[in-house]
């Protein structure tokens, strides 16, 4: 290759704002190389307001824009594909280190610095019957997957819809709050959970005010449970090794993050759980031309902090990365990643939520105001950001002339 070329692989957090960042560079023109991000969906997911879709609140355009749209004024080449193969060991005829991508449906592309950010995956093999009958929450589609089945129990004669969410984690619990609001009275939500705690990583203020709000919506909390096995219109809990077998229409599956299988073959350092170790300038162990970051990062930063798998991680490693490549590239010193813990944020049911970090410990509206404040900020691109605040700012006097 003439061309210096550097491929992203992932069009999520890590990935995408990578790709946005490298494009404004300052390249000089002879060795600006070509940026090239590479992802098997159409549209990028801001997963952090997924739960909004379900009650309506946001629409999908908002949280769920083209990568054509987003990368419309950027020199970034956009390819729709699924990676199936990676090889970091390939060499050009310059003998240069070249990486080769494979994609199911297209030509392979090799390149001189490579990206990995492909996020991570539900494991849906843990329980039988899991795979078959339960539903992950994860991507767009499986937010569309939920609203037709949703759809479907509400237009039908059921005096009941029944609802197990397994995991209570930030997920699980975001869920089962939206869900109660939506469906009222005709809802019954399960939470089920294996250790003696929802929120295990959360601060005590977000549990408190999360415990507070899946009592007021009649939400059931099994703790200490675990899943025997998912059927069609049922699902099989083990409390103190006793079987029950529960009717249910509807069983959403939160628990766990794996790596791919494309990522797990690679011939890089992982932990145990199949993440790529890194330096702690976002580099693969012995291979200084690939950088990995968000869910398939097993990251150390520059003051030894574990790097959580995150979205606010992964912007923040976004920043990083693509700062480095530009270094690598234009023989400047690479920078250590330094993660700042900027707090969190968990929306419970319609307009209501919690926020804390940076001394602030607000829950309420106030709270559900500022995080969608927060997150417009955080959309990938300034014209997404103009359009979505637009579109908020005026929905009120909207919904007045129409009514």
């Amino acid at each position: 290759m003439s061309q210096k070329r550097i491929c992203i692989l992932g069009g999520g957090f890590g990935g995408l704002y990578t790709a946005l960042r490298l494009s404004q560079f300052p390249w000089n023109s002879p060795d600006k190389p070509e940026i090239i991000l590479v992802e098997q969906n159409d549209r990028f997911l801001f997963s952090p307001l997924l739960y909004e879709l379900l009650t309506g609140e946001l629409q999908s355009w908002e949280i769920a824009p083209p990568f054509s749209e987003l990368l419309a004024d950027t020199t970034v080449r956009f390819v729709q594909g699924a990676v199936t193969n990676i090889d970091v060991r390939s060499r050009s005829v310059s003998e240069r280190e070249s990486h080769l991508v494979q994609l199911n449906d297209g030509p392979d592309i090799s390149c001189d610095r490579l990206v990995l950010a492909l996020g991570g995956e539900t494991p849906m093999d843990r329980v039988p019957g899991c795979a078959d009958h339960a539903i992950p929450f994860r991507t767009i589609n499986d937010a569309y997957r939920l609203q037709e089945k949703l759809r479907e129990l509400e237009n039908s004669v059921c005096d009941k819809i029944r609802v197990a969410i397994v995991g209570s984690g930030y997920s699980g619990v975001e869920l089962a709050c939206k869900l109660a609001d939506r469906l009222g009275e005709r809802g019954r939500v399960r939470l089920v959970e294996a250790s003696d705690s929802i929120l295990r990583s959360a601060s005590e203020f977000n549990r408190t005010a999360a415990m507070r709000s899946l009592k007021e919506r009649g939400i059931w909390i099994d703790l200490e449970t675990t899943v025997d096995r998912v059927e069609a219109d049922s699902i099989s809990l083990i409390y103190k090794e006793q079987i029950d077998n529960l009717p249910v229409d509807i069983v959403l599956w939160t628990v766990g993050t794996e790596v791919s299988p494309v990522v797990r073959s690679l011939p890089l350092k992982q932990n145990q759980r199949g993440q790529i170790t890194t330096t702690a300038t976002l580099q693969a162990i012995d291979h200084p031309d690939i950088f990995v970051l968000g869910d398939l990062a097993d990251c150390q930063d520059a003051s030894e902090q574990r790097v959580p798998s995150t979205a606010q991680a992964a912007i923040q490693q976004a920043d990083y990365a693509a700062w480095n490549i530009w270094a690598s590239l234009t023989e400047r010193p690479l920078l250590p990643f330094r993660y700042q813990n900027l707090g969190e944020m968990m929306t419970l049911g319609l307009d209501n939520a919690t926020l804390t970090g940076l001394g602030i410990k607000l829950d309420g509206p106030a709270a559900h105001i500022l995080r969608r404040l927060i997150y417009l900020y955080r959309l990938p691109t300034l014209d997404h950001q103009l359009k979505v605040g637009f579109n908020w700012i005026t929905q009120p006097l909207r919904e007045m002339l129409s009514s």
